[in-house]
């Protein structure tokens, strides 16, 4: 018969909280970083900040530019700007949902150097796990262009069609 183990609970990575007497607004807190949390305000109304999807689409530019950074300095190679935008969309018609990628580097680098780092993108841990239930479709340019592709994911419609029961006390 094998043990259970209990772990002590773990500090949390992020919180997000704020009083509903407050104008709803929440208030996030990830490592040493505060920052509001945009969206659907509970009365009609968006609060400022980013939302969600902007959050989640900004922990997987943020992964992968830090990975690109790191494979390029243990490999000494020229990479002296690294930018990296995501967007994400939902899949049309039971497709899966999906982000886009579009990686700029910059430097003297060969092609072979930029084909090295563009393959490091594919490594990043916050990709991993977001390719589990999404694609993620990457791309080099020389420079940002606007993202196209589909429609965005949009999180006010999203939360507008959440299916909240509605319970009577007794």
């Amino acid at each position: 018969m094998a043990s259970l183990t209990t772990k002590e609970p773990q500090r949390p990575q992020a919180v997000v909280a704020g009083d509903l007497t407050d104008g709803g607004r929440l208030n996030g807190r990830a490592g040493a970083s505060d920052f509001a949390v945009g969206g659907p305000d509970g009365r009609g109304g968006t609060a400022p900040g980013a939302n969600p999807y902007d959050l989640l689409s900004a922990s997987l530019a943020a992964c992968t530019a830090m990975t690109i950074r790191l494979q390029s300095r243990r490999r000494k190679l020229p990479l002296t700007h690294v930018e990296v935008a995501v967007s994400y969309r939902h899949g049309v018609e039971g497709a899966r949902d999906a982000f886009d990628r579009t990686i700029v580097l910059q430097g003297a680098l060969s092609d072979d150097q930029r084909s090295q780092l563009m393959q490091a993108a594919n490594i990043c841990p916050v990709g991993k796990t977001l390719g589990l239930s999404a694609d993620i479709n990457t791309r080099a340019q020389d420079a940002l262009p606007a993202l196209s592709g589909g429609a965005l994911a949009d999180y006010d419609r999203d939360s507008d069609e959440l299916s909240i029961p509605n319970i009577d006390p007794d």
